[in-house]
């Protein structure tokens, strides 16, 4: 039986992922995604699409805004573009989406069956069902929009979909894995993230199943209008309920304030993270920081790429220490330097592409690193914080700083005066992404 694996709460934010940003999105979640794959098998990055925090440190790693709703559309996003040319060499297939995407999730994998050989028709009734319960059978207040479908091609799957409530301007993001499940209405969730919002109907709960049972009964012997009449009676003379005590599970509360602050960060693990770079770094890149353009940053970049793709799920209940890799697109932590976004985007593939040839001294550089950050971390004083934020965004335009706002500008001049901001306007323009 699969369990539930925690909660948060997501600030719903409203705006679009720019170009500039989606398509390296799209390029580093490709990428990632592949080299877990490499190393774990692609059931480990199914279980890791279904574990909530996790999740929410991949979005954030790849430039996203660290706390918000808006990880789960563009991640989905970026990984059925970025997984889509590799999809017959990894065996893993994104379907759905957002909105009118969300709807054509049924057809599309009844395609993919056709082609591929598993029951797309059964998979298709599973998205349907997998929808109607976080809606009818966990009735919580927030209303689905995104319903995101992982398949691989031995018919194991991923479900990540998420609700919104407008009144509180809160998100929800529902996680189901098939690994494991035997039943759709009894504690079927991988995860639920979403911030509690009062009383809720989880008709999925293990306890629920004698209401489940009654309800049919009920069905049978009085018939849809003589409950009503029933429930009308009840209702007029009910007592205020006794209090429920809930099972807790693991939950990550993401605040509504866009800035990164100490108090949302494991300073110890960030400071872990920055002197296992230091550390390791020159050890094992010893050629990559030959490269021109290519240096310490771009190894305190990949220190927490590193982390993603080994490190254990209790080391994700801070994802906005993952931001400290490539920024976020509003300029907080700081802005996306896209200068060593690009740079962790060309390592990460050279080290992909030499390990399929069976050199796999770069990626195993990337696990040392990780390995090295987690042995620091027990003997590393708490990291200087604002330090770190303000040298990052004194140099931000050396690193190539953007942010939805436009380039970062230089050092005495304003953004338009900015030589990158020149060379934007100068590139061709290219199609938005949603």
């Amino acid at each position: 039986m699969s369990q539930r694996s925690g909660s948060a709460d997501l600030p719903l934010h409203g705006g679009r992922v720019p170009p500039w940003l989606a398509d390296r999105m799209t390029r580093l979640g490709g990428v990632m995604c592949e080299a877990i794959v490499h190393h774990y098998g692609r059931e480990e990055l199914l279980r890791r699409l279904g574990h909530p925090f996790w999740f929410q440190a991949f979005g954030a790693v790849m430039g996203m805004d660290w706390h918000s709703s808006g990880i789960t559309t563009s991640v989905l996003g970026a990984l059925k573009r970025g997984l889509a040319p590799r999809a017959k060499e990894l065996g893993l297939h994104v379907c759905g989406g957002r909105g009118k995407h969300s709807r054509k999730t049924p057809e599309e994998l009844v395609a993919l069956g056709d082609r591929l050989g598993f029951d797309g028709p059964g998979l298709a009734a599973t998205s349907r069902l997998v929808a109607k319960v976080d809606t009818a059978a966990v009735q919580d207040g927030f209303d689905l929009y995104l319903h995101g479908f992982i398949v691989s091609d031995d018919g194991h799957w991923v479900v990540v979909q998420q609700g919104m409530n407008g009144d509180v301007g809160q998100a929800r993001r529902y996680h189901w894995l098939s690994e494991g499940l035997t039943s759709f209405v009894e504690a079927p969730h991988a995860g639920i993230e979403g911030e509690a919002g009062g009383d809720i109907v989880n008709l999925t709960d293990l306890r629920a199943a004698a209401s489940r049972s009654a309800q049919i009964d009920l069905l049978e012997s009085l018939g849809p209008g003589r409950i009503a009449k029933e429930l009308a009676a009840i209702s007029r003379s009910a007592q205020p309920p006794e209090p429920i005590v809930q099972m807790t599970l693991p939950h990550l509360s993401l605040p509504a304030h866009h800035d990164v602050r100490p108090a949302d960060v494991v300073l110890p693990r960030l400071q872990a993270n920055l002197a296992a770079a230091a550390e390791r770094g020159p050890k094992d890149f010893t050629q990559l920081l030959q490269i021109p353009g290519v240096g310490a940053r771009t190894v305190r970049a990949l220190a927490l790429v590193a982390e993603v793709l080994h490190g254990a799920p209790c080391r994700f209940t801070d994802p906005a220490r993952f931001a400290f890799a490539h920024g976020g697109k509003d300029r907080h932590p700081f802005p996306v330097p896209t200068k060593v976004y690009d740079h962790t985007i060309k390592v990460l593939k050279s080290a992909v592409a030499n390990a399929k040839l069976g050199r796999e001294e770069e990626l195993g550089a990337l696990r040392r690193l990780d390995a090295e950050s987690r042995r620091i971390e027990r003997f590393a004083d708490p990291a200087p914080f604002e330090k770190v934020v303000a040298e990052e965004r004194a140099r931000s335009a050396e690193f190539g700083g953007r942010s939805v706002f436009g380039w970062e500008p230089q050092p005495g001049l304003t953004p338009n005066q900015s030589p990158l901001r020149r060379e934007a306007l100068l590139a061709p323009r290219r199609s938005p992404v949603s």
